[in-house]
């Protein structure tokens, strides 16, 4: 029976699988069809892509700062560099972004290397038989684990193991912010000298220009846009059925910007219904050891990806 059981992909899953595997067996599922949750890419086409989840990472701490500048050493990472306009401040920001080399998801990749990773892989239902626990899939198939991680976010996690969850994790105010995300390509475009754009507008708040990151040469010019939290939080839940939201967005954009709409080959839209949570919790994980459950993962303290890992590693400290 393998050790651990890992439900998520994204940089907490990764991160704490990776710490347990020099102990433990462990294996991860992810119901998406590419590892690296929020910190996955969309393709277009097979050298184009966007990063439609997280955009870059600044390193706060020290040991972040020295584990992403050790991963761009080893051409895992690079600073993200260019012309990057903040409207809301009226200055370029100077703060280093640091984006995979190939996509966003390089920190999971990193560290899922040799690691069983289960892929469009949904647990739908949890339960513990006194020394394991048994987890069941969409597939109709079960599993068998003797400790069980979830880094689902808030309201997922409460539906999922309410059942197994102290007081103290199920009573936290946890408040998840939504996030709709557009991608947009425009055909035979010149060169664009801005990398990124935080706009002061109550539709866009943010807009990054992919072709900036050099990942790939193209005359088609590729964009994320990010909407308002106030816009997301209106339209989250409608805008799956709702070809005028997307409509919406990308007139907004051009608008902002003075593109040729009539150059624009190629929409998708994404809703993160559980984006980010700005309040922090009292604690960084949390962990039953009498159970053998554990939960980590970024909305215990804050929207960046340095919170997944901080929470992660806290985890993996209290089960060591």
């Amino acid at each position: 029976m393998i050790d651990f059981c890992v439900l998520g992909s994204g940089v907490s899953g990764s991160t704490i699988a990776n710490l347990l595997s020099k102990k433990y067996s462990v294996q991860v599922f992810d119901k998406a069809k590419g590892l690296g949750g929020r910190s996955s890419n969309k393709r277009f086409q097979k050298s184009l892509s966007f990063d439609h989840g997280v955009q870059y990472i600044s390193p706060k701490s020290k040991e972040f700062l020295k584990l992403i500048k050790k991963l761009s050493k080893k051409k895992i990472f690079k600073i993200w560099n260019g012309n990057h306009i903040d409207f809301t401040f009226k200055k370029k920001l100077l703060i280093p972004k640091y984006i995979g080399l190939t996509a966003n998801n390089a920190l999971s990749k990193y560290y899922l290397k040799g690691i069983k990773l289960s892929l469009e892989s949904q647990i739908i239902n949890i339960k513990y038989k006194k020394y394991f626990w048994e987890i069941a899939l969409s597939d109709n198939s079960l599993h068998q684990f003797k400790a069980l991680i979830l880094t689902c976010p808030f309201p997922q996690l409460k539906k999922l193991a309410k059942n197994y969850l102290d007081k103290k994790i199920l009573n936290l105010k946890v408040n998840m912010q939504p996030n709709i995300t557009a991608m947009i390509a425009l055909k035979n475009q010149k060169k664009y000298p801005i990398s990124s754009i935080k706009f002061e507008d109550d539709i866009l708040a943010w807009a990054a220009n992919e072709n900036s990151k050099n990942r790939f040469k193209s005359n088609t010019n590729l964009w994320t846009l990010q909407a308002s939290l106030k816009w997301s939080r209106k339209t989250i839940n409608k805008y799956k059925n709702n070809s005028l939201i997307m409509k919406e967005l990308v007139s907004r954009f051009i608008n902002l910007t003075g593109f040729d709409k009539k150059k624009i080959i190629y929409t998708r839209i994404h809703g993160w219904k559980y984006s980010y949570n700005y309040e922090k919790t009292p604690f960084l994980s949390y962990w039953d050891k009498k159970n053998k459950l554990g939960v980590c993962g970024d909305w215990f303290n804050g929207p960046k990806v340095e919170n997944a890992w901080l929470s992660a590693r806290d985890l993996a400290k209290k089960i060591n």
